[in-house]
């Protein structure tokens, strides 16, 4: 596909989604030209290169407009565009994929208390624009009292697997695997394989986590034809940010039964209000116990073992 076929292509799909081309130009190795949708519009530039195509959001600066434009023209050349994403941290190019796609993600890594969750979505072309427009995104930039409403949302519209490692069966695990990536990795697989079972997938997309081998190697037969993906801040991906909402829903649930089971707060994270939890656990319950409610490998057990 050259800049020209792109270009036709990219004005059908904006058009179909009641947008307006205008101000068509020729630019040092590309294409610019601007976009107009009601009161918004921007500037769109589409680059050739030897590397192949790659659209420039840049130049958008409504983030409402630019993330909607991006949203219905990035994922239209799976592996021939690479996007300019301006609130990216990186200066690392964008590789987009298909909202045909396999997205997962997990909760409960950085938290003492509580298990380690890993959830998968999938979604397509239907599927990806009801989730977009409800308002589905990274699970960091929701408050937890919206999770669960999102969640059952996602849960009614798309194919999802959770797989949850309580803290017992996370301490036994990592006794013996003695690296957390390879632990999340078995986890990402399981999800991986556990959807594949009921979706015709070719696609899968995760957070950037370790050296991405980590989740092939652990993969099994059906996983292994998967073309599975790693990359940084992978939730802007709405089928990882989907993941991550059912992640989050999971673990919020799963410590709320642990603060019933044991009438103790477990506060979320690592921070010295869950150290003071700990002791005050440890205190009521013994040292025996606190395997079942947090992860062991963890400083903080040093700091409160009795």
């Amino acid at each position: 596909m050259n800049k020209y076929q792109c270009f036709d292509h990219i004005k059908g799909i904006l058009e179909s989604n009641e947008c307006k081309i205008d101000n068509k130009k020729e630019i040092n190795y590309g294409i610019q030209f601007e976009i107009k949708r009601e009161q918004q519009r921007g500037i769109f530039r589409i680059y050739e290169s030897k590397k192949g195509i790659r659209l420039d959001f840049s130049q958008i600066q409504d983030d409402q407009f630019r993330s909607f434009i991006e949203s219905i023209t990035a994922n239209s050349t799976y592996h021939k565009t690479i996007i300019k994403n301006p609130s990216s941290t990186s200066s690392s190019d964008i590789l987009q994929f298909p909202e045909r796609l396999i997205g997962i993600d997990e909760s409960g890594k950085g938290d003492y208390f509580g298990p380690l969750v890993v959830a998968g979505v999938y979604t397509d072309e239907e599927t990806s624009k009801i989730l977009k427009a409800v308002g589905v995104a990274d699970s960091k930039k929701i408050a937890d009292s919206r999770i669960e409403t999102l969640s059952k949302t996602i849960k009614k519209i798309c194919p999802y697997d959770i797989v949850v490692i309580s803290n017992e069966k996370y301490n036994e695990l990592y006794s013996t695997i003695k690296n957390l990536n390879k632990l999340l990795a078995w986890g990402h697989a399981r999800v991986i394989e556990n959807l594949l079972e009921r979706v015709d997938c070719k696609y899968a997309l995760s957070d950037q986590f370790g050296k991405p081998e980590l989740i092939q190697e652990a993969l099994m037969t059906k996983g292994r034809k998967i073309q599975l993906e790693q990359q940084t801040k992978a939730e802007r991906n709405i089928a990882v940010a989907a993941a991550s909402v059912l992640a989050r829903d999971e673990f919020i649930r799963r410590i709320r039964d642990l603060e019933v089971k044991y009438e103790t707060e477990f506060p979320k994270g690592a921070s010295p209000q869950v150290i003071s939890a700990a002791k005050q656990f440890t205190q009521q319950h013994g040292n025996d116990l606190i395997h079942r409610v947090a992860k062991v490998h963890f400083k903080i057990t040093n700091q409160i073992i009795l």
